[in-house]
């Protein structure tokens, strides 16, 4: 049995442990360069730990769906994985809602989210009974038409901005005043405009924000939870019932890169949207959380091989087979998303030895294609 840890004990133990029995396997080839671990053990503990740290908040019943942000690991087996420790699917793609139809995914434990999706794929979602948030007033405008021919479908919801600001990553912050992302609450006539909308679709049942990702402040994170929440309190009361009967707050749990600490954890943040929207957690409302990188970054390992050894400039290089393919936000922003680079042997043993700055390379043919800089490594 594992027991759910925000912080588990010997994680560096089990990764040189993992390091060394698949290196005893020789996964490394000249056809086969690069492999990727996963420790399922971690993934279950963490799952467990998002369970535990909602449990311990939400009202006897109330309706939690946990999903993963298919974009943080598209991968089948991994995302059958999750539904089997509870978490479902949230897709943002006509490709991602087909990697969690393949893992066997059921559609009451999928959610769309998309900015920009087409007529077909609206379609296929009313169709299917995923859970569906819309983007825009164009988008409801299209969901009115194409409900009279799909009488039976999931839950629509209306995803909301509550501009509330961004955070140290400008790519990264979605709740900004011109984010592309839902219906910006702040600007003339939105609010009342959303009001409207709610009143005149009846069938429109949820709301949903994604204000957090990595970089953004967890009080700011939890500060557009609670503006969605006093939102759907006035849409219900405007309608006289519990119209809006599900509200999803999204993920973006920021990660610390740093080293094995699970800094912030899920409790933490938890117990944060309890003091903030107190409300939300009463049992009038159904909530969906859609984490990514925060349910998976602190199990993943890749083995690279290391292929050449180089200078230029007086900069010592290696030259390795995991770059810009596999970190593509480290290569390009790399202040933002810095990775931890450890050096080992041919058996798996962690090299040691003076530490030398270098630069640790990519196999792409752009010479940004870096994972690490001026990094000091034996």
């Amino acid at each position: 049995m594992v027991v759910p840890s925000d912080n588990p004990p010997g994680v560096a133990a089990r990764r040189e442990l993992a390091v060394r029995a698949a290196l005893a396997r020789r996964p490394l080839t000249d056809d086969q360069p690069l492999a990727a671990l996963l420790d399922l053990d971690g993934v279950q503990r963490t799952a467990g730990a998002l369970h535990a740290a909602f449990d311990a908040v939400a009202a006897p019943g109330q309706r939690v769906l946990h999903t993963l942000a298919v974009k943080a690991c598209s991968l089948v087996p991994v995302l059958r994985l999750l539904d089997g420790l509870g978490v479902g699917c949230e897709v943002a793609s006509p490709g991602e809602l087909a990697l969690a139809r393949a893992a066997g995914v059921a559609a009451d434990r999928v959610v769309l989210d998309s900015p920009a999706k087409t007529p077909s794929e609206l379609a296929q979602a009313l169709a299917l009974g995923v859970a569906l948030n819309a983007d825009n007033p164009q988008e409801l405008d299209r969901l009115d038409a194409l409900r009279a021919e799909a009488p039976a479908h999931g839950p629509l919801g209306l995803r909301v901005n509550p501009q509330l600001g961004g955070g140290s990553i400008d790519a990264m912050s979605t709740a900004t005043a011109t984010s592309k992302f839902g219906v910006a609450l702040r600007d003339e006539g939105a609010r009342d405009w959303v009001l409207r909308a709610f009143l005149d679709r009846p069938w429109l049942t949820r709301l949903h924000c994604h204000v957090g990702s990595q970089g953004v402040p967890l009080d700011r994170m939890a500060a557009g939870v609670r503006a969605t929440y006093e939102l759907a309190e006035e849409i219900n009361a405007a309608a006289g019932r519990p119209q809006v009967d599900t509200i999803d707050i999204g993920g973006g749990l920021p990660v610390n890169f740093a080293s094995d600490a699970v800094d912030p954890t899920f409790t933490h943040y938890a117990a944060l949207l309890r003091r903030t929207v107190p409300g939300l957690f009463d049992g009038r409302y159904g909530l969906v959380t859609e984490f990514g990188r925060a349910l998976l970054a602190k199990s993943g390992l890749i083995l690279a091989r290391v292929e050449y050894t180089k200078s230029a400039g007086g900069r010592p290089i290696a030259i390795t087979h995991a770059g810009a393919q596999v970190a593509v936000r480290t290569a390009f922003v790399p202040e933002s998303w810095p990775l931890r680079i450890a050096a080992y042997d041919a058996a798996g043993t962690p090299k040691v030895g003076p530490r030398v700055r270098q630069d640790v390379a990519g196999p792409c043919c752009f010479a940004g294609d870096l994972t690490a800089r001026d990094r000091p490594l034996p």
